[in-house]
């Protein structure tokens, strides 16, 4: 970390407070981290062509969080920190440098100098302002963002190039907050558009690459931003990016995706599936493979639900599922089964693979316990009514059917019907947010523990409702701490909590994994799994 010179007091509290974020997150198969294989010299010039599986029906960075359009909208925000992929560490952005004060209370951001957003207007202290006084108004599609701003007192200009944001009680995990999308800055202007309008028109960000047209799940294409000069550290490239412009069409289904990719119709692909791998290999594709840090994938469910309401019933469907045969089946070639509700690399997992065994015979005892009696037709009754519930799905993976499909069948086994409702990328959120659900399909990507407060604080947005329980405290506290290790154990005592109560019942991590032309050079993973631009270049 770059810092001016600060009391030891607040030095130590800056360390704990990377020291926390931090993380070691490795490149897994074939491609590794980046597609640049020492293929000559870069150079300039040419459109790349991304196909994606799905459109999340907005090109707000603040706002979006699935994978498919985080991968285009990333491309137009810089953010005030950058977090290294691989030791984890964050490091100057747009804030060439910052301190922390002793309690994690307060963060002042020094900013670089001559940075523009693509309207022609100057990043100052204000912008920054204006951003983070905006985005707890965000609604339902910007829970992330509102999440890493939860508890801020306020933000107050310094003066023109210096920003302080200071919050309620300590939290620890702002600074690798500020590395995300999620809290990438907009113009003024932007900032001060409705959320619908920033959904629908875009927003004017100062990064490397500008939206130039966005037609709703047909495609979103980028163009060089003219004159950047203000690059993360971690970038290998100063100044402007190398390509030209960016298409990213929508693709849905992942046979057509790899074929596109085979053919020469386009240059990269994301979200390779298993059936996908094999034809890819061997050819003028690399395939490019890297763990997720935060949330697995599981079912989220909906605790307020009567039936669900029963930890027995909720504990049930956790042991009658087959980790590891629906991560062998379905998922890219490396993809673990969970062995917690974070994923092994995100920092202060805990490893509670013993809690997460398949175990039938006990799925059927736990049911038995519950009430619920075998019915004649395979599903268990109680009262005259079935032991059935409804999983929400957004089509944004290739996997998710698949996985979802033997879920039912593993379900069905103990007796317990699984109803699949697929909806729209844009339905989820409100679906979420209305409580109209039995269960979700979901994961969340953040390189930060405190995604588990994000997602299941009863203080928070609480879209699974759980009850007031002595897990809130465990997720309070773990934000409120820049000891590491007193962090640690209140991040491994919310874990234990969630999955010994099976609030959320955990099942894969998610592997990205996306095809790429030998003929693309440094398309790379960021620490969170998704991509940055500015240095890729095809030749």
């Amino acid at each position: 970390m770059t810092a001016h010179p600060v009391s030891r007091t607040t030095r130590r509290a800056a360390t704990a407070a990377l020291l926390t974020t931090s993380f070691l997150l490795t490149a897994c198969g074939s491609g590794g981290g980046g597609s640049d294989a020492g293929g000559g010299q870069a150079r300039s010039g040419g459109t790349l062509t991304f196909a994606v599986g799905s459109d999340a029906g907005c090109v707000d960075p603040q706002q979006v969080a699935s994978n498919d359009t985080i991968y285009s909208v990333r491309q137009i925000v810089d953010s005030l920190t950058d977090q290294d992929p691989t030791t984890g560490k964050i490091v100057p952005w747009l804030a060439k440098s910052w301190d922390i004060s002793s309690d994690a209370t307060t963060f002042t951001f020094h900013l670089r100098s001559g940075v523009t957003f693509s309207d022609g207007s100057e990043l100052t202290a204000q912008v920054v302002k204006d951003n983070f006084d905006a985005v707890p108004k965000l609604g339902a599609l910007g829970t992330l963002a509102e999440g890493y701003l939860s508890g801020v007192k306020n933000t107050t200009v310094v003066d023109p190039l210096t920003v302080k944001v200071t919050f309620q009680q300590p939290n620890a995990q702002f600074l690798q907050a500020t590395s995300t999308h999620s809290l990438g800055i907009e113009s003024s202007a932007s900032a001060k558009k409705s959320p619908q309008e920033k959904c629908s028109q875009g927003v004017v960000g100062s990064g490397p690459f500008v939206l130039k047209q966005y037609v709703q799940n047909q495609s979103i294409t980028l163009a060089r931003r003219t004159g950047y000069a203000w690059g993360s550290s971690l970038w290998h490239k100063s100044g402007e990016a190398y390509l030209d412009k960016v298409v990213f069409k929508v693709v849905p289904e992942a046979g057509v995706r790899a074929g596109s990719l085979q053919s020469g119709q386009v240059d990269a692909i994301s979200s390779v599936g298993k059936a996908n791998e094999a034809a890819l290999k061997g050819g003028q594709v690399t395939l490019q493979r890297r763990a997720n840090p935060g949330v697995v994938f599981g079912l989220a469910l909906n605790n307020s639900r009567s039936v669900l309401k029963d930890a027995r019933v909720r504990q049930a469907i956790g042991f009658a599922i087959d980790r590891k045969q629906i991560a062998d089946t379905v998922f890219p070639t490396g993809t673990q089964p969970a062995t917690s509700v974070l994923a092994h690399t995100t920092p202060d997992y805990a490893d509670l693979s013993s809690d997460l065994t398949t175990d039938a015979a006990k799925a059927k005892s736990l049911l038995d316990a519950a009430g619920w009696k075998a019915g004649s037709d395979g599903i268990r009754t109680k009262d005259g009514a079935k032991l059935s519930l409804t999983v929400d799905w957004i089509p944004n993976s290739a996997t998710n059917q698949p996985a979802l499909e033997l879920i039912q069948q593993q379900l069905k086994a103990v007796g317990v019907g699984l109803t699949l409702k697929q909806l729209q990328v844009t339905q989820l959120a409100p679906t979420l947010q209305s409580g109209d659900f039995d269960a979700a399909w979901s994961n969340v990507t953040r390189a930060d523990p405190d995604i588990l407060r994000s997602s299941f604080s009863t203080k928070l947005a609480n879209f699974y409702r759980l009850p007031v329980t002595p897990l809130d405290t465990s997720l309070t506290g773990q934000a409120a701490t820049t000891d590491t290790t007193k962090r640690a154990e209140l991040v491994k005592q919310a874990q234990e909590l969630l999955v010994q109560n099976a609030y959320y019942v955990p099942v894969v991590e998610l592997q990205t994994q996306i095809g790429v032309a030998k003929k693309v050079h440094n398309l790379n993973f960021d620490a969170s799994s998704r991509i940055q631009l500015h240095d890729t270049w095809i030749g």
